[in-house]
């Protein structure tokens, strides 16, 4: 028993040493990927879209920002759990809507509860999909007006901007490596062993 307790004292000892720990340059790629990630989506909004129909950059857009650029290794930010976890957040949130659509007591709890289930059942975890199945049923104007047409656009086009930049900023030092799935990091290091051979 003392020894468990010991060893539970000394983990949590070392992980929070590890969270005071200040790596500015881990942060400066962090500001980098969320920049230009939400940057281009909000750009490509100004520039196509009024303000009043402000659908393409959607709030939970910015929580997974926080994941797959500040939390690289975490499960959770992986490009499946990304694109999935959006995705069939979306398709619940919209099929609640169509179902339910006037009872908001009842639709938001559905479809942010079913998307939890969905995710679980389907290893696509990633918490800001319940904010996307939520905005689906809550939303007022041109979301609820979109319909099913709100998983292609702006659900899946903005998680695939998101995951293109997160692929390059992620990967742009040999210490970032993204996604964490062995045979993309086995590709990453035969890349740059290459090019490291080509400059001596």
């Amino acid at each position: 028993m003392k020894k468990t307790i010991k060893r539970t004292f000394r983990v949590s000892r070392y992980v929070i040493y590890r969270e005071t720990l200040v790596d500015y340059k881990e942060h400066f790629w962090s500001f980098l990927g969320a920049f230009f990630g939400i940057g281009i989506i909000a750009f490509i909004q100004s520039q196509h879209l009024t303000e009043t129909e402000n659908i393409f950059l959607i709030g939970s857009f910015g929580a997974s920002s926080v994941l797959i650029y500040g939390a690289i290794q975490s499960p959770l930010a992986q490009p499946r759990n990304l694109i999935g976890g959006h995705v069939l957040s979306a398709l619940v949130g919209v099929t609640i809507y169509k179902t339910v659509p006037d009872i908001i007591w009842l639709s938001a709890p559905l479809a942010v509860a079913f998307s939890i289930v969905l995710m679980q059942y389907t290893k696509t975890m990633h918490p800001p999909g319940g904010a996307t199945a939520l905005i689906a049923v809550s939303s007022a104007g041109k979301i609820p007006e979109l319909g099913f047409w709100y998983v292609l656009s702006p659900v899946l086009s903005g998680c695939l901007i998101l995951l293109l930049i997160a692929l390059f900023f992620n990967n742009i030092t040999p210490n970032r490596t993204y996604p964490t799935h062995s045979r993309f990091i086995k590709l990453l290091k035969k890349k740059h062993s290459q090019i490291h051979k080509l400059k001596k």
